[in-house]
């Protein structure tokens, strides 16, 4: 498996850089659509989120600030613009708050750093193949989106006790780093684009988080869960591109 991917042959080439970070079960395929859209124009990473760790103090939110700020190093990106879903919005607000000058604007869709009803998996559960499946449906409005190997995917990667531990702390981690007392001091650009029957983070969240944020857009789009980019991907790439050139 790829564990980047970057669309532009030089990031000398000066043109806007994103970065677009996936979330707990993510992939790199997850932007796909966002990728395919504006790669012509800007420079696309993609980067897969060190996740599935053996120590217990690599399951931290800090350490994935850690990896971001040594990928961006080694990448070469200047002031990137960050786009992330689920815990990888949670993992932008972070960087941004401790970097707040090397970055451009944020776009948040279905973050976690409020509140969010993840996969609070006992070890028990996690050997339930249809306990994982409902989980997973949980995230999409739109049933026909969920494959049958996206559901296999999720259940073989937690069969694995390492892997099952390191999800377990990271989504713990998460939940314990509530936001809600930084993010008046976050003075970027931020686009909040959130689907309107997300369960995981659902529209409250969004509100909450267009409250908080002094300088945010909120746009909510009809008929969609927790990954606004997978299931309606015109219209996120509609309003991505209007938050871009604004």
């Amino acid at each position: 498996m790829e564990n980047t991917i970057i669309t532009s042959e030089s990031v000398k080439v000066k043109r806007e850089s994103l970065i677009l970070l996936h979330g707990l079960f993510g992939d790199l395929s997850n932007w796909n659509a966002v990728k395919d859209n504006f790669s012509a124009d800007h420079n696309i990473f993609i980067p897969k989120l060190p996740l599935y760790k053996k120590s217990e103090k690599d399951a931290t939110l800090k350490h994935y600030v850690k990896f971001l700020c040594e990928y961006i190093t080694e990448n070469q990106i200047e002031k990137p613009i960050l786009i992330g879903n689920s815990l990888g919005g949670h993992i932008a607000l972070l960087y941004a708050l401790e970097y707040p000058n090397e970055v451009e604007k944020l776009v948040l869709t279905g973050s976690s750093g409020l509140y969010e009803s993840t996969l609070d998996m006992s070890f028990p559960r996690i050997n339930d193949f249809e306990f994982i499946a409902e989980k997973v449906r949980e995230v999409f409005y739109n049933q026909e989106i969920i494959s049958d190997s996206l559901i296999e995917n999720v259940y073989n990667t937690i069969q694995d006790k390492e892997k099952a531990l390191s999800v377990v702390r990271t989504a713990k981690a998460a939940r314990n780093q509530n936001l809600k007392d930084d993010l008046t001091s976050i003075a970027l650009p931020v686009l909040l684009i959130w689907g309107m029957q997300d369960i995981v983070t659902p529209l409250s969240v969004a509100e909450e988080f267009f409250y908080l944020l002094p300088n945010a857009y909120l746009h909510l789009i009809n008929h969609c869960g927790h990954a606004p980019m997978m299931e309606q991907p015109a219209e996120f790439n509609k309003r991505l591109k209007e938050f871009l050139i604004s």
